[in-house]
Order: C-alpha cells, then structure tokens, then sequence
C-alpha cells in the first residue's frame, strides 16, 4: 500500500561553519593583520507544498533528515560556503505539528507556499573581526552556532472539491474511474478501496474539479470501526458531499436507512461535516427492473429531507451528463473555486521560528 497520511520525522537545521584564526602573511608583509574569514551559514529546514506529491509515503522508510552545515571560513578573508538547505516536498492539505507537544505550526494548502520550519546556525565571525587597538593579533574566532533539531508530525487532509461517501460496495470507485482517469482498484465485494483515491473531472474549459475516494463507512466508523475514523479525515475539506447510495441491491426503506446512517456518521465525527451541502447520488440504475416506482419513491423521500437525488449508473455511464450540469449549476452555490488557481507566493514564510 502505497498511501501514507501521517508521519513523524526528525528534521535538523545546518550547523554553522567557525570563523578562521588566520593572518595575513607574504612576502614583503611578514606581519600583517589578522584576515581569518568567517564561517558559512547552516543550511535551512524548509516544507515546500508540491502539488505533484498525493501522499506521505516518500517519508516512510526515512525518518531523520539533517541540512548541510556551512564550511569553516579560510584566510585571506575568505568567507566558508553556506550549507546546502534541506527542501521537504509534501502534499497539498498537509498539517504539520510539534510531535512532542502537540503544537500546531502549519497547514500548507497552497501550491508552491514555501515555509522556513528551522533556520540554519550562524557561522562564526573570523579573527578579523575581534582586532582592536590594544590587540592587533587576535588569536581567536567565534564557532559556527549548531542547528536546531525538531520532531514533527506530518498529517494530511486532501484538498478536494468533492467528497464521495457511501457504504461498501455503493460504487464509488466506478464512478471515480467513469468520472475522471483515475484507475481505482475496483471489485465486486466490500472494502474494494483501501486507501482514499483522487482524480479531476474536466466539466468545461474553465471549470474542473477534484473528487476524493474514501473507503467505504460502516456504522461505528465514526469511532474508529473499519477504515472510517481514518480517512474522514480526507472529505473535511471538500465544498459538498456526494452520497454514492445502491438503488439495485435494497429496498426503498433500505436504501433511505443506508443514508441516515451514512449521515449518522458524518455528524458523529464532526457536525461541521454534515452539515455541508449534500447530493443523494442512486446508483446501479442499469440493474434495477423499477417497475413499482421504487425510484420515485425514494426521491421523494429525500426531497421531503431537502436532500437533492440524481439517478445514475456509475458502470453505464447513465446520468453522468445530468451530475456534470448539477456541479456547474451550483459551483457558486458550493464555492467550488479551482484548486489549481490556489498558487502561493513561492517565497519562505515564517515571520517567528521558534526551535
């Protein structure tokens, strides 16, 4: 399994290089002043939000990450090389915190933000520095000042406009595949998605948004039952919920069972969560003979609940044109804004670092 949501690492900012004790010695200056140059910078800690990275896993066999320390100054006034800084890429919707009290210190949410986590130590100053006149020859320079060490934990939320949610085996994962290119691994039998899937749904030219896949919820998901209190996590941040509800395989009553429990959980985990905007999605349309008006039924049932419906068939493709429409027509509605315009200033923010 290659998704990762969480990790705790070791990060330790570049030590600084020491200053030069050196005097300025040549051939018709046998006893010139003191030119020791000062050490180089340690290198910074630094997280970078790259939209490229979907997961945590790069840290998952690698714990401890160390920047470069600057290099001793020289002679002649020479100043050491600063250390190479240390640039950790994680994906957007990270949260990072002080793994040993808990404190929050980041959410990086947007594409490119940069932000300075450890400075690197100072290098020290070169006996040139420390001549006075009372002492010409000073035989002594500062040492660099160690880096700072940190243990953070690193948990992310996906950044998605849509969540979709359901029981096991609903259908989510085919209509994520029928939706957009992403290739879920999708099966006939519960707990086919193991881990949260994304993909983009291109609905015009300038519009697009991002689905979030999470596995399928029992009841008791909100208090850690099957996968549920894992991945909710990934659907908090979405502007609306979709409802993936299977119209084939139970009965009316059932099927209006199976959202209230699904909106059981929702507010069981976070009230905030279920009170977003919400969208009955009955699915597997293809395999139902409704000849009684069972379909009907169940949408005025929702409708009487204020909750909108679409039918559809997620395998066959039925009704995905009338989901596309419903997403346009209420894009405002939603504040579906486009994640891709979410670009940050690339520059390091950090205006207080305290290590």
């Amino acid at each position: 399994m290659d998704f990762l949501d969480e990790v705790v690492i070791t990060v330790r900012s570049g030590d600084g290089g020491g200053g030069c004790v050196s005097f300025r010695r040549e051939k018709y200056i046998p006893k010139g002043g003191p030119d020791g140059g000062d050490g180089g910078d340690g290198g910074d800690v630094i997280l970078s939000a790259d939209k490229t990275c979907h997961s945590l896993s790069d840290y998952r066999s690698r714990r401890s990450f160390k920047a470069g320390s600057g290099s001793p100054g020289g002679g002649n006034q020479c100043t050491g090389r600063n250390g190479e800084d240390l640039i950790l890429p994680v994906p957007l919707g990270t949260i990072v915190e002080n793994a040993v009290t808990g404190d929050f210190i980041v959410d990086l949410v947007r594409a490119g933000e940069r932000y300075l986590l450890l400075p690197g130590g100072q290098g020290g100053k070169g006996n040139r520095h420390f001549a006075t006149a009372t002492n010409r020859t000073p035989r002594m320079a500062q040492p660099g000042i160690p880096g700072v060490e940190l243990k953070i934990r690193l948990s992310l939320k996906l950044l998605a406009h849509i969540g979709l949610v359901g029981l096991p085996n609903a259908g989510k994962s085919t209509l994520l595949a029928s939706l957009t290119m992403a290739r879920p691994k999708i099966g006939d039998y519960p707990f086919t998605t193991l881990i949260p899937n994304l993909g983009v749904l291109d609905l015009d030219d300038d519009h697009s948004v991002t689905l979030a896949d999470v596995p399928g919820l029992i009841e008791g998901a909100s208090e850690g039952r099957g996968l549920g209190l894992r991945f909710l996590k990934h659907i908090e941040r979405t502007g609306v919920l979709f409802h993936l509800l299977d119209a084939a395989g139970r009965t009316a009553e059932g099927v209006l069972e199976d959202y209230r429990r699904i909106r059981n959980e929702l507010e069981a985990y976070s009230p905030a969560l279920a009170e977003k905007p919400q969208v009955v999605l009955l699915n597997k349309l293809d395999l139902l003979d409704d000849g009684n008006g069972k379909v009907a039924r169940i949408g005025r049932a929702l409708e009487e609940e204020g909750v909108p419906w679409i039918g559809l068939s997620a395998l066959k493709g039925q009704g995905i044109q009338d989901l596309k429409r419903l997403i346009l027509v209420n894009w405002d509605v939603w504040g579906l804004e486009c994640l891709d315009s979410r670009e940050a200033d690339p520059s390091c923010t950090n205006p207080e670092v305290d290590g």
